[in-house]
């Protein structure tokens, strides 16, 4: 069998930011599947086949992906940052578990890149140097119960938190929602980064105090980073670097 899936991460959006590993892959496809931005990031060229969708078709994506490398093409499945981080390897996957038993002798590779959690880590210093988690709060695919539960378990598990798709013009009340139970629940000033589109021309870092975190400061291309409750800011002539400690003294 020929044909073979790739399923990879382009970063956050500089093209630095895209693994060797990757760009290999991607010279070697013959189609290019996923989300219309990200797809508008591969440069056409002869031989390949651009497969742009809408966001809200992962699972028809890959089972296209899959039916393609049945067939003997080349298909790379594109998301941005990481492909596993709440993104299109999972779905592809749960397309393999649930197609025909001929898709499962396929090809299939995860190839890791930069998530937005991690480029915009890297921007204010180490927020996320301690034990940390990332929370999608998009509530289209669980209930908004669910994320309030995991907030409210990360609070008080004191991790530093990153939040992906944090506020959309469909449901600008959940981040709403998310800042009022963790300015209750944490009640001091940790301090919390607003990173939009980060590695792009468009880039625009903030760090506030969570009591001065306000719903407007997100939206859909933004990561938001909140510290643990012992995750410090070091203030020079250049930038606020933030970072939490590796060690937690009892």
């Amino acid at each position: 069998m020929t044909g073979w899936v790739k399923i990879v991460g382009l970063g956050p959006g500089s093209d630095d930011l895209v693994t060797p590993q990757v760009s290999d892959a991607m010279a070697q496809a013959s189609d290019v599947i996923g989300y219309i931005p990200y797809v508008a990031r591969i440069a056409p060229r002869a031989g390949l086949t651009l497969h742009p969708s809408d966001n809200r078709v992962e699972l028809d994506r890959a089972r296209h992906a899959l039916s393609l490398a049945l067939q003997g093409h080349k298909v790379v499945v594109v998301s941005s940052g990481d492909p596993g981080v709440f993104a299109m390897a999972s779905a592809l996957f749960e397309a393999l578990e649930d197609g025909p038993a001929s898709w499962r002798d396929l090809d299939i590779e995860v190839l890791p890149g930069i998530t937005a959690m991690l480029a915009a880590a890297a921007r204010v210093g180490a927020p996320l140097g301690h034990d940390f988690c990332a929370i999608n709060l998009s509530d289209n695919l669980k209930p908004w119960t669910l994320i309030e539960k995991r907030l409210r378990l990360a609070v008080e598990g004191d991790f530093a938190m990153a939040f992906y798709n944090p506020r959309s013009k469909s449901r600008p009340e959940g981040f709403a929602r998310a800042l009022d139970l963790l300015q209750m629940a944490c009640a001091d000033a940790r301090p919390v980064v607003f990173a939009r589109a980060v590695s792009t021309p468009d880039e625009q870092i903030s760090v506030v105090p969570l009591n001065d975190a306000r719903p407007e400061m997100a939206d859909m291309r933004t990561v938001v980073i909140v510290g643990a409750s012992n995750t410090r800011i070091i203030t020079g002539a250049r930038r606020k670097i933030v970072y939490t400690p590796r060690s937690v003294l009892p």
